[in-house]
């Protein structure tokens, strides 16, 4: 598990001789600095720089005089600033400073958690695998918070806090490699989340066998890894939990229906969904949230061999529907049918939300800035967007009826597992809406253009973002606690 930038919080007190670079953020002067650095705050005050900058970014002074710091961070931000700008600020520290110690002038900040919030999730830097020879790139870190009143200030950084460790936690899971992050690892690390009060069942292949689930099973019959279904369990408040599922398969291969070599190592990836899951449940464990909720995930690895199921194949799911096999690369939905199904005969929950890196075409119609929604309920759709919206993570809500399920009629089985090019997200989404009960409001978020950064982010560097633990942390924090 990659370490949350270590922070901690401190009374106000002379930064002069701080080591590292001082971070301040600039509405008025603060008091505390020598009278050069406060000269050299002022001239960049004046300067056309200063006018130019964005509010949340910042510039590096120097060697700034009467100081020991390298450098003195000045970050641009006004009184009032919203989460988005915060959250912003705190990156910009965060890339300005790249290494090394950081003090951080934070004066009364009302805003204060959400710019520590911005500065831990960009300072993020996946190092597990680099090997003892590889040139070290010093972290970021520590960080010292100066403030009137640290212990109000480390209180309410705690439930953000919280956000950053789930965030990090989906991050790591994304970016392990497949030979790592096996299906019997990735369980081995949700057994973990135990230790934070999360109960956590993992259900084995016989198990899943005895419940009839086909379709899940069948995805991974060609694998030498197990398949397995996680089942975590968060019990802070009452009445009927609210639900997430997620796709994990810890690899892509297409199966049968073979992927092209270019590219396919990125299908480290297909478990995003899974992986958003399993942030979440850290996360709302974290911060001790005043709900109950479900954590289910289906954990398979999709390859090629003389057991793997072929296109033409028929599987049936636990629901007792059958589905033709036309592309063995439409897998994810096969195991997120089995998956719902089982989440609402257990469980009852009072809604649902699923994600998976699960369509290409979901990358053309929405690119790489919005995730696909997809809902039976306006409801439970407001309540998500309203929730992706406030964190300012992308999400955009897509089309589904009856006319697409003529898409995915088969001749000899229930359905087919894919409709072809035309509409291919909303297809799969229809797909997966005959697994949802008439009563249980659901939403499918198809994350395949958002999971991962090529380019990086105002708060992710290039690899995966995390994208949806924020959302779906605020989704639970807002509906469904109280």
């Amino acid at each position: 598990m990659t370490d949350l930038t270590p922070i901690e919080f401190l009374r106000d007190g002379d930064a002069a001789q701080a080591e590292g670079r001082v971070a301040v953020i600039l509405g008025a002067l603060p008091e505390r600095l020598g009278a050069g650095a406060r000269a050299a705050l002022q001239r960049l005050q004046a300067s056309d720089r200063w006018d130019k900058l964005e509010e949340g970014g910042a510039v590096e002074i120097a060697m700034p005089q009467d100081m020991a710091a390298e450098g003195l961070i000045a970050v641009k931000l006004a009184e009032g600033a919203e989460a988005e700008v915060l959250r912003r600020a705190g990156a910009a520290i965060a890339t300005t400073a790249r290494r090394g110690p950081v003090t951080l002038l934070a004066g009364g900040q009302e805003g204060l958690p959400e710019v520590l919030l911005g500065l831990a999730l960009r300072a993020y830097d996946f190092t597990a695998r680099r090997g003892a020879g590889t040139e070290a790139k010093a972290p970021l870190g520590p960080v010292t918070v100066m403030s009137p009143d640290p212990d109000a200030a480390e209180a309410a950084w705690a439930p953000l806090r919280a956000v950053a460790e789930g965030t990090l936690f989906t991050r790591d899971l994304v970016n392990e490699p497949a030979n790592v992050l096996t299906t019997t690892e990735f369980a081995a690390r949700l057994e973990g989340l135990r230790d934070l009060g999360v109960e956590v069942e993992i259900l084995e292949e016989a198990q899943l066998e005895a419940l009839g689930m086909g379709a899940l099973l069948g995805v991974g019959q060609g694998s030498s890894s197990p398949t397995k279904v996680a089942v975590m369990q968060w019990n802070g408040g009452t009445g009927a939990p609210f639900a997430f599922v997620g796709k994990g398969v810890v690899f892509d291969t297409g199966g049968i229906s073979l992927k092209p070599s270019a590219g396919m190592e990125a299908m480290t990836m297909d478990m995003g969904g899974a992986g958003v899951v399993a942030g979440v449940m850290k996360t709302l464990a974290m911060r001790g949230a005043k709900a109950n909720v479900v954590g289910l995930v289906g954990l398979v690895e999709n390859m090629p061999s003389g057991d793997a199921i072929r296109p033409g194949d028929v599987l049936t799911s636990m629901k007792g529907d059958t589905i033709e096999i036309i592309s063995t690369d439409a897998e994810g939905r096969l195991l997120l049918a089995d998956v719902l199904w089982y989440a609402q005969e257990r469980f009852k929950p009072r809604g649902i939300v699923d994600l998976a890196t699960l369509t290409g075409a979901m990358l053309i119609a929405l690119g790489h800035e919005m995730a696909g929604v997809f809902s039976n309920d306006d409801g439970l759709a407001g309540a998500v967007l309203k929730a992706a919206d406030a964190e300012g993570e992308g999400a955009w809500r897509m089309p589904m009826g009856p006319g697409y399920d003529k898409l995915i009629k088969s001749r000899i089985a229930d359905m087919k597992n894919t409709g072809g090019r035309p509409a291919g997200s909303i297809t799969a989404a229809q797909f997966l809406r005959r697994f949802v009960k008439d009563d249980v409001p659901w939403v499918h978020l198809d994350i395949a253009g958002v999971a991962f950064s090529d380019k990086g982010g105002d708060l992710y560097p290039n690899g995966p973002t995390g994208w949806g633990v924020r959302t779906l942390n605020r989704l639970i924090a807002e509906g469904y606690e109280g």
